[in-house]
């Protein structure tokens, strides 16, 4: 059984950091010298993420944008993130870890992440460059918060019923395709109403 790296709270090296992620077990974050440890995930954030990089996958197809999900980070100055999802058309780090030029970029929201999610990163995901639209997925309401650079990272909201435009990758998906298999009280009330509306209809 290999030995896990030590993760010194001390200031660490991007490079000292990299390397020692690659034989943790846990992922961490790097923020400008510490580490941020990152909790497991939930079944509905994974049922989004899933679901999101599958409709991301298909659309993108053959096409010189690519998909990634949380397990390649996005480089930021002197950070260093997990993002849920992300795509990137033009590819200029020679990392094989890391991208930093990514043209969308996709957190889903949790109570452990929230603040970070809306604070930090949205600030710093905000100087890259290339970066045209960051969004935010709630997981405990359907909520689908999308920010554009072309309008100056004002909200725009989507919710059941709603298409959400992903302009960045010209993808426009149906909220609900996005909530699929997700279990909360928005899905759940939807879906009932949907069953109520098709049987009344099989009725007249």
């Amino acid at each position: 059984m290999s030995a896990q790296p030590r993760f010194d709270k001390s200031w660490m090296s991007i490079e000292d950091y990299l390397a020692a992620e690659l034989l943790s077990e846990t992922k961490h974050e790097y923020d400008d010298g510490e580490l941020v440890a990152m909790s497991g995930a939930s079944k509905n954030h994974e049922r989004i993420k899933m679901s999101l990089a599958r409709l991301l996958g298909n659309h993108l197809q053959g096409k010189s944008c690519e998909p990634f999900s949380s397990d390649v980070k996005v480089k930021v100055g002197q950070y260093l993130f997990y993002p849920d999802a992300m795509v990137v058309c033009e590819d200029t780090s020679t990392h094989d870890y890391y991208a930093e030029a990514p043209v969308l970029i996709v957190e889903v929201l949790s109570k452990s992440t929230r603040r970070r999610d809306e604070t930090l990163k949205r600030r710093l995901y905000q100087t890259i460059p290339s970066l045209l639209e960051y969004v935010l997925m709630e997981q405990d309401i359907v909520d689908v918060e999308v920010c554009r650079r072309s309008e100056g990272w004002v909200s725009n909201h989507y919710f059941l019923g709603d298409q959400a435009r992903f302009e960045s990758v010209d993808l426009t998906l149906d909220v609900a395709e996005i909530y699929e298999r997700v279990d909360n009280d928005d899905m759940r009330t939807f879906i009932a109403e949907q069953a109520a509306a098709d049987q009344a209809s099989q009725v007249q």
